[in-house]
């Protein structure tokens, strides 16, 4: 059986920059070991993999997983699945989509070249810092700790913190937690000033450092909302690869924008 297969890069308008993803249409659901046989096989970050529920009127069932477990929120594989749907499959009547998934409906809208993710914002606690989170992350003492629902948001001073930093990830791979966000203010840019920086370390999900991570920055956008007292933020993800993103909060809702561009297309047999 011939099934098609799509390698984006998310959160970029540069080929070889943002974050890969793979995605995968289906008409119908494959037995769970398969699509995690698949996504091993890719070996990227994420693979997505989509059913229509309600082609007509834009509505589609989205699962994400990484080479090792299937994952509650993706936010570059989704704005990588709708540019497919918009762009690609061309399967949308309108200039709105949403998916249905783990972490409820996500709704996707596109603005010429961008998309635009509307997903649930992450509320965090103040938390003690577990002391292997400390050493992993070379010693240097945060502003803040706090925990999500399923990550560490560990705050530093400056962006060249987060730009220097080495983690130790067999170490951080013992922290009780899907990830750890490292973020701090960011520097002015050619293009413009930038809000917030960040990195994303997820070596207990199978992934050391993901490159740019759309599910984070439902953690970071209330945050940084609220310490710069302004609702529109602009944010880069200064990994290897790099991302920029477009931030927006919405009550308990945030909005977050991004481009796509496409690397490859082809197809498997399974």
């Amino acid at each position: 059986m011939p099934i098609r297969l799509y390698q984006l890069d998310a959160f970029t308008d540069q080929l070889f920059g943002g974050n890969p993803a793979a995605v995968c249409p289906l008409t119908e659901w494959l037995p769970d070991e398969t699509m995690q046989a698949i996504a091993a096989e890719n070996n990227l970050a994420e693979t997505a993999f989509y059913v229509p529920t309600d082609q007509e009127n834009g509505f589609y069932h989205i699962r994400w997983f990484t080479p090792t477990v299937e994952v509650d929120l993706c936010g570059h594989a989704t704005l990588a699945s709708a540019y497919v749907v918009f762009f690609l499959e061309k399967t949308a009547e309108g200039d709105a989509i949403a998916f249905d998934s783990r972490s409820g409906l996500l709704r996707v809208r596109r603005e010429d070249d961008w998309l635009v993710l509307d997903f649930p914002t992450d509320s965090t606690h103040i938390a003690i810092q577990p002391p292997a989170l400390e050493t992993s992350l070379g010693g240097i003492k945060p502003m803040e700790v706090l925990k999500g629902k399923t990550d560490y948001l560990i705050v530093f001073e400056n962006e060249q913190q987060i730009l220097d930093m080495q983690p130790d990830f067999r170490e951080l791979a013992t922290i009780p937690a899907r990830g750890v966000i490292v973020t701090a203010p960011g520097n002015p840019t050619e293009s413009g000033p930038i809000d917030f920086v960040s990195r994303f370390f997820g070596p207990q999900s199978g992934i050391d450092e993901d490159p740019v991570t759309g599910s984070a920055h439902t953690t970071l956008i209330p945050y940084w909302a609220e310490k710069l007292g302004k609702t529109e933020l602009t944010a880069r993800q200064v990994s290897k690869r790099g991302g920029f993103l477009r931030c927006k909060l919405l009550d308990d809702r945030v909005e977050i924008a991004g481009q796509v561009k496409l690397y490859l297309t082809g197809e498997f047999e399974l």
